[in-house]
């Protein structure tokens, strides 16, 4: 099935390398292109497309603003927003995932890195690299949020084999290192990962990090202080 791409970028020139690259390959095409949010929001409910390659700074309406918009919208409840951004770990991309991205990508992505996270994005898998959940859960995810926290009975649908392997995921491991840490197939894993998805309506493993932290279910522990007279800090929590 060929994948259908919207592109969001108000650099033309970049957009349109980007759509001689993706229209290259034989299991996707471009869609449209978008100069602004704004824009990007009415050809994603014109178009439908799987997946939106969406900038975060653009005129106007900026990629935050329609990611969000984008993913609020049930009719487009099966597309996927791919978060370009300049910096690979920074605070606009945690908002993005709040919102409701899928994953994010550095601007200076190679062609085929490129390609590899769009098949990723839409194939309902975690483009964020266990490094990547780790630098956001530290730095961004697990800041209080008393607004937006959601409330731990909303992992009464799980089974508890479920919330395990959710925590896990939420702590930056991979399906391999959670299923060598519980002694399970990579496969098991897998679905297990995939039914949480399906059952907290997470569109991807990158929001169901999200919720994990947003239900309570992993916290990041606090440093610990050296004692009086030590000689320095003990080891941090995970």
């Amino acid at each position: 099935m060929t994948i259908r791409v919207l592109l969001a970028d108000d650099q033309a020139l970049l957009a349109g390398t980007f759509r001689l690259l993706i229209d290259s390959c034989d299991d996707m095409e471009v869609v449209g292109i978008a100069a602004d949010g704004r824009e990007a929001v009415d050809k994603a409910r014109e178009t439908h497309p799987d997946v939106i390659v969406m900038d975060i700074r653009m005129p106007g309406v900026d990629g935050l603003a329609a990611t969000a918009e984008i993913c609020a919208d049930d009719s487009l409840g099966s597309t996927r927003v791919l978060i370009l951004t300049t910096f690979e770990i920074d605070e606009y991309v945690a908002q993005a995932l709040r919102a409701g991205a899928s994953g994010f990508l550095g601007k200076d992505v190679g062609p085929e890195a490129l390609l590899t996270a769009i098949r990723t994005v839409d194939a309902g898998d975690s483009l964020l690299s266990p490094a990547a959940t780790r630098a956001l859960i530290g730095r961004y995810l697990a800041r209080p949020e008393p607004a937006g926290i959601s409330s731990p009975d909303a992992l009464a649908v799980l089974t508890a084999r479920e919330r395990q392997v959710m925590a896990q995921a939420a702590e930056g491991l991979s399906n391999t290192e959670i299923a060598e840490l519980m002694h399970l197939s990579p496969l098991t894993v897998r679905t297990h990962v995939h039914r949480a998805m399906s059952k907290l309506h997470a569109r991807d493993r990158a929001q169901l990090v999200v919720v994990a932290y947003r239900t309570g279910l992993v916290r990041v522990a606090p440093r610990r202080q050296p004692p009086p007279g030590g000689n320095g800090p003990f080891p941090g929590g995970r």
